[in-house]
């Protein structure tokens, strides 16, 4: 019998090479994956690196249902990450994409490779904002507001 279909929420999220095409093609890709299907997704959004060093980020984020299990998930996600040449030489090293689940569903999973609510998305504009923008009822005014000092600015998109 089949999964009843979950909503999760992804963060993309780039700033190596074409950052803005790298976030594009990663909504594509997740896009693509079996068992799930895009709902909505945000803008994109520039970002200064947040406890990094480097290029300016892109980010955005995406709303799925997916019948996939969240551990099958994670790794889709770092498949694709991997697809589009993610290296992981350090801790907050720049990225040609970064996947990261953020909500699944209403589950609370702690485990050694995946911790769901993400744990710093309530520190992080590129991460709220966004969310804000697929799921209003997510975000509180009072969380917005505790991340309003990081600069954070749409991107026009390309034509397709």
């Amino acid at each position: 019998m089949p999964r009843e279909p979950v909503t999760a929420y992804v963060a993309l999220g780039a700033n190596l090479g074409d950052a803005v095409q790298a976030v594009l093609q990663g909504i594509e890709a997740l896009r693509a994956l079996p068992d799930t299907q895009l709902i909505r997704r945000s803008p994109l959004y520039r970002t200064a690196p947040l406890e990094a060093s480097g290029p300016d980020y892109v980010n955005a984020v995406v709303e799925i249902a997916t019948r996939l299990v969240a551990p099958e998930l994670l790794a889709r996600l770092q498949s694709i990450e991997s697809e589009a040449g993610r290296e992981r030489p350090y801790r907050n090293a720049p990225r040609t994409l970064d996947l990261d689940l953020l909500l699944f569903g209403s589950a609370r999973i702690a485990s050694e490779c995946l911790t769901v609510p993400h744990p710093r998305m309530q520190e992080r504009a590129f991460v709220l904002v966004p969310l804000a923008d697929v799921a209003p009822a997510l975000v509180t005014r009072a969380q917005l507001e505790a991340v309003a000092g990081q600069r954070i600015e749409r991107v026009d998109e390309p034509v397709a």
